[in-house]
């Protein structure tokens, strides 16, 4: 007992051979020990969090919990007594490994009915206060986001500009992820239009949702903070042969909601709003990897990932980073 004692309360220099002796502790509360020789010191053996972060893991799931749940950068941070830049680089650094994980794992899915639509948001300032000389980044931006309607999994999403450069990009990531034919439901952008076309060729069928909307009376205050009308609502047709009980984008568009309320740089109204185009795309990178692994579904009792059988489990935060 007391040999083992002895061995885990000293280190041997790498250097020098010997037994090195207790020196402290460091700042996140790991045992220091220094070479009587060469003075060289050294912390005892330990894993980083997101291999290169020094805060505790249980300080990291804490703080990545409240930014899941809505919560500010500043808020996360008077709660957790992390500053916020140790926060915002940690957001930065899971939402990228969160990345590759719904990259490597988003593979060969056998979903039957996806919709897709888009979200929007803004970086750094809204479109109308964008100067010339401005970032391409900053000013609108838009998610484009697809679910499978019953997995309720999302197997694919990118952030970038409403056109048809990003509208091309998302439709050949999703195309890319699927191992069968799928029924596929957008909302009336016409860039879908092409996109489908050139990376589903005929191997799909694909409709969409074109939704006429009214006006406000002119002096209307409801105007200002409300959406306008619907008027009318068009089911087109654009390839193969969709069911038209499967044609609709009310999932996806209940999934805009979750993001609203679950992600604060969605929140309207309100100064919490993405400073960089990285950020934003690090933000939705582990809102979406936490929805799909860990989040159970209100209706499925499981996550969307155990229902489209790509886990057995729920996984948790503190899972999710170390697999992320």
């Amino acid at each position: 007992m007391k040999n083992e004692a002895k061995s885990a309360n000293t280190m041997t220099c790498q250097a020098c051979g010997v037994d090195c002796q207790r020196f402290g502790k460091h700042r996140n509360g790991l045992r220091r020990f220094r070479c009587p020789q060469c003075k060289k010191t050294y912390t005892e053996p330990h894993t980083r969090t997101l291999d290169v972060m020094y805060i505790p893991e249980e300080k990291a799931v804490l703080a990545t919990r409240l930014l899941l749940e809505g919560n500010s950068i500043r808020s996360t941070e008077r709660i957790t007594n992390l500053d916020r830049n140790t926060i915002m680089r940690m957001l930065v650094l899971a939402g990228n490994r969160c990345l590759e994980l719904m990259d490597s794992r988003m593979r060969d899915l056998h979903c039957q009915h996806i919709q897709s639509d888009e979200i929007w948001t803004f970086v750094g300032k809204k479109q109308r206060q964008v100067r010339k000389d401005d970032s391409e980044e900053l000013g609108d931006a838009w998610v484009f986001v697809a679910i499978d309607a019953e997995t309720k999994l999302i197997p694919a999403f990118t952030v970038g500009k409403r056109s048809a450069a990003t509208t091309n990009a998302f439709v050949g990531d999703l195309a890319h992820r699927l191992a069968n034919r799928v029924q596929l439901t957008t909302d009336g952008f016409r860039f879908y239009i092409d996109a489908v076309e050139k990376h589903f060729g005929a191997d799909v069928d694909f409709g969409q949702i074109v939704k006429l909307y009214g006006d406000y009376g002119q002096h209307d205050t409801a105007a200002r903070y409300s959406p306008s009308p619907i008027v009318e609502v068009i089911s087109k047709v654009r390839q193969g042969n969709p069911d038209p009980e499967h044609m609709s984008t009310s999932h996806v568009e209940r999934q805009n909601l979750t993001m609203r309320m679950a992600i604060r740089r969605f929140t309207r109204l309100t100064n919490a709003f993405s400073k960089k185009l990285g950020n934003l795309k690090a933000a939705c990178a582990l809102h979406f990897a936490y929805y799909n692994f860990c989040r159970v579904h209100q209706t499925l009792r499981v996550t969307p990932a155990m229902e489209a059988g790509l886990t057995d489990h729920v996984w948790t935060i503190a899972e999710l980073l170390r697999a992320a």
